[in-house]
């Protein structure tokens, strides 16, 4: 039988220590919700706690201040039906979004059935609903995302676009929840706790929603790699401190002692340093191409046991960009991985893993966090893959700390809009410089001139904000052109808000002699120019006088 419900309590004066009421923000509804300390309640609607039957009144319940410190076994035997009221009452709130939403309890069925009846039907008043098992955790709800029935796609067979992901994707459904807080919250903690035995096992065997320790996994970080997932259309995403940290592990994770690497000529530095100086102490081997080399790639894959093919896409600095559906199929014929380093690209422009690629890596302290204010990188794929790079991530402890994942979540809601702005600055200043007398070569994907843009054109739906080009004149000729811009900042960088400019010969290559800079293709007048999003009349202005000024 149910129970009576309860007495309304007078209406609290203005100053009493209630939350406000809010109308339905998404409109559709018309309800209103009272908030307390167990989140939103819609008013008016029989899923109410003891308001099936009575009049609406704008405020439903009170709680203590501490109410949910305060909640111990017994508390919460004894307010069951509050718990239950929270489940309900996130539902409806979300319903909107058509998101499955799962409880996982620790006790198993006898709480999902209390689920199972608390959404079925809106008619039923909570009193009638059985209460948890006393050994339930009435506040261990977990949200999961259900690809096939979310609000990311607006039908089975049309996704959301990438600027809808690049706000919603990660956050809606899963992440940490504080109040009514619509920034993700930062958790700064090194460790998590387990009320009981019971409960460290449920987790340990994967029936309760929680982490273990830091170096293991954060909400704030899971959140931000949902995100990045979402965007890359990738079953995970493993984040890490650095882009480098994310390569070397990815490498070392994923070629056996013995095995065999395939890269491309045109890459970043460091990269190039580990494969060809590092590697080699655990008899790992490798061949080098140029992008284009498509032979090369099909005699290495004969003549090696060749575990992975790696390359970034477009190549830095040179923006080189390999065909990667024929890579691809290539490679797994022999039985050999595929990971692109998509810096450059960014998921906006470009979808690695859709084109046949087992990974995408992408250093997320440039155009994916933004702001030259973090560093991390991250790792994208099927799970499979991406676990086995995870368990050697927690053994080295390349960690992302909380604060910097917050600042990517932060960066990536404007993501779209700062690589369209980016591309198109780009894209205008490349033709300018092409037919400016003081450049002898423009180096952007983006270009007819350029010996993959029909590649680009293919694989990409733009071509970047960085672009190359070489000063016709000699290493001071280029380095007086940079000292003469005004608005971009001299630094090793890209992918900011803020322009930067570089020599390469001197900002990165200064160690090494001529002649091995020539064996790596970096020229003294080469310019690495990142467009931020500043307005493209003034980065053009600036750009022309300097070079008016040579």
């Amino acid at each position: 039988m149910a129970a009576a419900a309860p007495k309304l309590a007078p209406l609290p004066s203005p100053t009493a220590a209630f939350h406000e009421c809010r109308s339905d923000p998404w409109g559709s509804s018309g309800r209103s919700y009272a908030k307390g300390a167990f989140g939103s309640v819609p008013l008016g609607s029989s899923t109410c706690v003891g308001m099936a039957h009575m009049e609406i009144r704008p405020l439903i319940l009170r709680f203590p201040p501490n109410f949910v410190r305060q909640l111990s076994i017994k508390a919460r035997r004894n307010c069951g039906n509050i718990g239950v009221a929270q489940v309900v009452a996130a539902r409806a709130t979300q319903d909107f979004t058509h998101d499955l939403v799962e409880a996982i309890p620790s006790n198993g069925a006898a709480a999902a059935s209390t689920l199972d009846v608390a959404t079925s039907s809106s008619s039923s008043s909570l009193a009638d609903l059985p209460l948890p098992d006393a050994d339930s955790s009435v506040l261990n709800i977990a949200i999961t995302l259900n690809a096939t029935n979310s609000f990311l796609a607006c039908e089975k067979t049309k996704p959301r676009s990438t600027s809808t992901l690049a706000v919603h994707g990660g956050e809606r459904l899963g992440r940490p929840k504080v109040a009514d807080a619509l920034a993700t919250p930062i958790v700064q903690t090194s460790t998590y706790t387990f009320q009981n035995t019971a409960e460290l096992i449920a987790f340990q065997e994967g029936s309760y929603g929680s982490f273990e320790y830091g170096r293991y996994g954060n909400p704030t970080t899971h959140a931000a790699e949902s995100k990045i997932s979402a965007l890359e259309g990738a079953e995970t995403t493993l984040l890490s401190a650095s882009g480098m940290c994310a390569t070397t592990t990815m490498l070392l994770a994923l070629v056996p002692a013995g095995g065999h690497i395939v890269t491309t000529t045109d890459c970043y530095r460091r990269t190039r340093q580990f494969i060809q100086t590092i590697l080699p102490k655990m008899g790992i081997t490798a061949t080098v191409i140029d992008p284009a080399d498509i032979f090369s790639l099909e005699r290495a894959l004969n003549q090696n046991n060749v575990s992975l093919f790696f390359s970034e896409s477009p190549t830095n600095p040179y923006l080189r960009c390999i065909d990667i559906a024929h890579i691809s199929e290539l490679c797994h014929r022999r039985g050999a991985l595929v990971c692109i380093d998509g810096t450059f690209a960014t998921p906006i422009n470009q979808q690695a893993l859709a084109l046949g690629a087992d990974m995408v890596l992408n250093s997320a302290t440039k155009y994916i966090a933004g702001h030259n204010d973090v560093l991390a990188g991250c790792l994208s794929g099927s799970r499979d893959i991406i676990d086995v790079v995870r368990k050697l991530h927690n053994i080295l402890g390349g960690v992302i700390d909380p604060n910097a994942a917050y600042l990517i979540l932060r960066g990536m809601k404007t993501l779209h809009l700062r690589v369209k702005q980016q591309n198109t600055t780009a894209l205008k200043l490349a033709c300018a410089l092409e037919e400016h007398s003081m450049i002898r070569r423009v180096h952007y994907p983006g270009l007819e001139s350029h010996p993959e843009h029909k590649i680009a054109k293919k694989q990409m739906t733009g071509f970047g904000g960085v672009i190359s080009f070489e000063i016709a004149g000699d290493l001071e000729l280029t380095s007086k052109f940079i000292d003469g811009l005004r608005i971009p900042y001299i630094a090793p960088s890209l992918g900011g808000c803020e322009s930067l400019v570089e020599q390469p010969t001197i900002i990165s290559y200064w160690d090494q002699s001529p002649a091995q800079r020539a064996l790596f293709g970096i020229k003294d007048n080469l310019v690495r120019f990142s467009c931020g999003i500043e307005d493209y009349d003034d980065i053009h202005a600036d750009v022309m006088q300097s070079l008016a000024a040579l």
